[in-house]
Formats: C-alpha cells, sequence, structure tokens
C-alpha cells in the first residue's frame, strides 16, 4: 500500500467538515488483475448539497523537484483510476484533489488549463491550512 500524501488529512478534514462521510482510506480500485490504492472515498448523504453523490479522491501535494513532472505523473494516475472506476464502479466519480497555492500558482498556467479540459480532470481545490474546500471543478 502505498504512503500517504502529506495533505492526507487535511483534505479529509475537509470533506468531512463539508458534509462528506468517509467510507473508505484507502479506496481499492480492483479490475480483473489490477488493485490500485487511490486515497479515499466519501459519499454525501441524501439532505445535503452534492445529493447522494459518491466520490473517490486521489491527493496529490506537487512538492516534488518539478511541478510538471508532478502534474505528468498525476495526470497518468488519474486517468488509469478513471478508466478503471468507471468500468468497476460507475457510481463514483474521481476527483483529483490539490493545494488552494498549487492550484493558483501552477493549475492556471495555460498549457495546464488545456490540459485539464481535453482530459476532463475533475478538480478539489483545498485550503489545506484551514482544512476547508475551496472550489470543485467538475
Amino acid at each position: 500500500m502505498p504512503a500517504k500524501d502529506i495533505y492526507h488529512d487535511a483534505v479529509k478534514n475537509a470533506l468531512i467538515k463539508d458534509g462528506w462521510l468517509i467510507i473508505a482510506d484507502p479506496y481499492i480500485i480492483k479490475y480483473e488483475d489490477a488493485e490500485l490504492y487511490a486515497d479515499l472515498a466519501a459519499e454525501k448523504p441524501i439532505a445535503a448539497e452534492r445529493q447522494g453523490q459518491k466520490i473517490v479522491v486521489e491527493i496529490k501535494s506537487f512538492v516534488g523537484k518539478s511541478q510538471m513532472y508532478d502534474f505528468h505523473n498525476a495526470l497518468g494516475q488519474y486517468i488509469v483510476y478513471r478508466n478503471l472506476i468507471q468500468v468497476s464502479e460507475p457510481e463514483y466519480n474521481l476527483y483529483l484533489a490539490i493545494d488552494d497555492i498549487v492550484y493558483f500558482n501552477f493549475f492556471q498556467r495555460p498549457s495546464i488549463q488545456l490540459i485539464i479540459r481535453q482530459n476532463n480532470l475533475q478538480l478539489m481545490i483545498v485550503d489545506t491550512e484551514q482544512e476547508q474546500i475551496v472550489q470543485w471543478i467538475p
């Protein structure tokens, strides 16, 4: 099982504060010969804003030597996870959770925005200091 990201607890706490119920930590993605581990799975209670929605969250910190290299890895992992989840448990939506500072300083680059749009990345932007969800980008 992979190590938890440095923002794991902050993202988990932000989801809980936002009314999500954590149902798996980690979430195991199984498909035939593959067994992979996403960071979290959560669901929103029926009466809440995102009625009955189920999500899987992959958390990335982008603290390596190159944010572009970290983005390459995160994008590839996201696509693999999303494709397997769509086949194995289609009721779940996959989100990539990132820190708000990374979002505003790196993810606003035109090249990154293009890749996000072309690959339909769903983002969850989190203020990891305050442990709050800042924005959902479906």
